[in-house]
Formats: C-alpha cells, sequence, structure tokens
C-alpha cells in the first residue's frame, strides 16, 4: 500500500525533540541544509544526558566505568555501550568529539582490556554462537555509521552465515547439547557454531555493503523460519560453554515475534519491525508488512501515529531496547513524537527507503 508521508513529518517538525526534527530532515528527506545541521546539534548537545556522557569520557575516549551497560560503577548512560547508541541515535554527527572519541577508544583498546570487564578474558564471536564482546563492539561501530572507518566486515558476514544457519539446520536442537550444572541441564552451543543474535541483526540492520538481492531473500527466509509458532519444543535458546555457562547476547528463539497481545490487545515491538524493514525485508514477510500496515492504519489525520507498543522497550536507551528521543515522556505529545517518529522510519524503510509526498 501507498503511504502519506506529509501529515506525520508536518506534526514531527512542528513539535517533535531537536534529534527528531534533524532526523526527519536528514535521512527521510534528505534536505537539511548546514547551518540547519549545525543548529539542531548544538540543541541537543544542551540537553542533560549528553552532558552526562561527555563529562564521564575517559582521557583514551571510552565512556564511563562500564562496557555492556550500567553497573555499581556506571550509570544507565556512563558506559561505553549505551552511551554510544545514544549518541547515535540522537543524530550528533560522525564528527561530534565525544562520539569520534568513544569510536578511537574501540580502535586502540585491547578487547582482553578489562574495560571490557570480562575480567581479561576475550570471547571469541566466531567460537561462540552469538557471543563475544567484539560482537557488541562491532553493533556500536555500526550503529554509530563507522562501519566505513573502522572495518567490521568479518562481523557482517558472520552476521549473515549466523541467519544463514538457521536454513541449513532443522533447529537449534541440533546445534547445541545439554551439559549439567549443578544437577541441571543447560542447553549450550557446539563451539564453532552459529546462531543469529540481537547484536547480528543490529549490525545488518545498520549497514548496507552486505545488501545483496541473494543476501536480502536469505535473510527473510531465515526470519521467517524463527518465525514460525507450531513447534514449541524448538522454541528455546542456548548458552555459551567457556568452562562454565556464560549468557548469550540476546540469542534468537523459534516463536520470533513482532510484537505480543495482551487482553485483546496487539502491541508493537516498534525495534524488531525497524531493524527488519531496514534490511529491505517488508517485501518478503508478509507478518511483518501486515505490522506495517497496522502502524500505517493507527496514523491520525494529524499525522501523529496512535498505535500500541511496547512501551518498555521504546522508553530509555539501553543495551536491549529503547529507542526514546525526547528528554522525557511528561506530556502526552512527547510520547506520540517517539511513536509517530518510529512509525515514520518503519513506513519510509518498507517503502524502499523513499518517501511519497
Amino acid at each position: 500500500m501507498a503511504y502519506n508521508f506529509q501529515k506525520s513529518i508536518d506534526f514531527l517538525l512542528e513539535n517533535a525533540n531537536p534529534s527528531i526534527r534533524l532526523r526527519v530532515k536528514k535521512e527521510v528527506l534528505g534536505n537539511i541544509t548546514a547551518e540547519e545541521e549545525a543548529k539542531l546539534i548544538a540543541q541537543i548537545k544542551k540537553e542533560p544526558i549528553y552532558k552526562l556522557i561527555a563529562n564521564c569520557q575517559k582521557e583514551n575516549g571510552w565512556l564511563g566505568n562500564g562496557f555492556h551497560g550500567p553497573n555499581k560503577d556506571a550509570g544507565p548512560y556512563e558506559n561505553q555501550e549505551v552511551g554510544i547508541k545514544w549518541l547515535a541515535e540522537k543524530a550528533v554527527g560522525k564528527d561530534d568529539p565525544v562520539l569520534k572519541r568513544a569510536m578511537d577508544a574501540f580502535v586502540t583498546t585491547e578487547l582482553t582490556d578489562l574495560c571490557y570487564r570480562t575480567k581479561g578474558k576475550y570471547y571469541d564471536e566466531f567460537r561462540y554462537a552469538a557471543n563475544g564482546q567484539n560482537l557488541i563492539r562491532c553493533a556500536c561501530i555500526a550503529r554509530a555509521g563507522y562501519d566505513d572507518i573502522i572495518d567490521i566486515k568479518p562481523q557482517i558476514q558472520l552476521a549473515l552465515d549466523s541467519f544463514k544457519r538457521v536454513l541449513e539446520v532443522d533447529s537449534i536442537l541440533n546445534i547445541t547439547r545439554i551439559r549439567k550444572v549443578s544437577g541441571k541441564g543447560k542447553r549450550v552451543f557446539n563451539d564453532y557454531e552459529k546462531w543469529p543474535c540481537y547484536y547480528h541483526l543490529d549490525i545488518l540492520a545498520h549497514t548496507t555493503s552486505w545488501r545483496t538481492e541473494d543476501n536480502v531473500k536469505m535473510l527473510a527466509e531465515a526470519v521467517k523460519k524463527l518465525m514460525r509458532t507450531y513447534r514449541p519444543e524448538c522454541q528455546v535458546g542456548g548458552d555459551s560453554w567457556v568452562g562454565y555457562v556464560l549468557g548469550t547476547v540476546g540469542c534468537l528463539k523459534e516463536g520470533y515475534a513482532l510484537g505480543h497481545d495482551k487482553d485483546g490487545i496487539h502491541y508493537t515491538y516498534l525495534d524488531r519491525v525497524e531493524w527488519l524493514c531496514r534490511c529491505g525485508l517488508a517485501t518478503y514477510i508478509p507478518e511483518l508488512q501486515a505490522e506495517v500496515d497496522l502502524l500505517a492504519n493507527a496514523i491520525d489525520e494529524n499525522g501523529i501515529c496512535r498505535a500500541n507498543v511496547d512501551e518498555n522497550q521504546l522508553k530509555g536507551i539501553s543495551t536491549y531496547g529503547g529507542q526514546q528521543l525526547e528528554v522525557d515522556w511528561k506530556t502526552d505529545t512527547r510520547k506520540l513524537c517517539d511513536i509517530t517518529f518510529r512509525a515514520l522510519l518503519i513506513l519510509y524503510y518498507a517503502n524502499g527507503g523513499k518517501h511519497e509526498l
């Protein structure tokens, strides 16, 4: 179906946070002057979280005292992963000094450095399926748009191969085994196996070098297989065995859903839908296109998307979720700006990266 973007664009340009207005003009419309962009970025840099992230940056560029999210020494945004994701989603630009120095830290800091909070251990992403600190690092690089500066091509290929593996085996049961731990059975991946996870999809959604027709179709078939719901016995994940059980970084499971239903109401997972549309999969997966249409049909006469969405997933920005660009949701308008902006991006990417006015 054809979508009319203009009313949503008008609503956002009139009411939304500077970062949303910047991204609408630059990412969707492709029409922003250098002066406009600089003015909007200057406004973003006045926000409290930007100042928090900038103030926690260390001499080598590392953000705060954490890597994969907060800990007792690092707040929700005062850590390398979430700080970078916030800066990237807010579209401060690749030349932003805080973001640039954080990217430099990824280049100069060894993966065994204590900054990664793995006690000096390197968990090889090619040995341990759906795992490894370098996978998280590469997803941050992709989100920041630095994949043309820092080489992550091997991890992009690993992401593709991990989804391809879904099509090569009947299920995750074929590439995992049960290990007894304290008398309990734990399902762990075989060494040097592959299986997709949250960070693989993040990498593919935010890079383009891999996008051939064959790769897009393969990815669509893998996602469709993961979305099957009639085999509950296969709707399990796996951990890693590194001498002990180590949890994976968002291992995908069969039964993969684009939303959930509660009390007869459907709630969309906006991040999953957006990322799959960014990958170009909307025309290949009927369930994804249906979710896109649901969002489109929820846009009112003023261009505001009033769809029911999983607000826990949308709120804030964190390791495994969060897409909030508004400073807060103290007014309904601000929350609706976040929802409408994500719906606009989804419609834009589902439409092949074109806007119909």
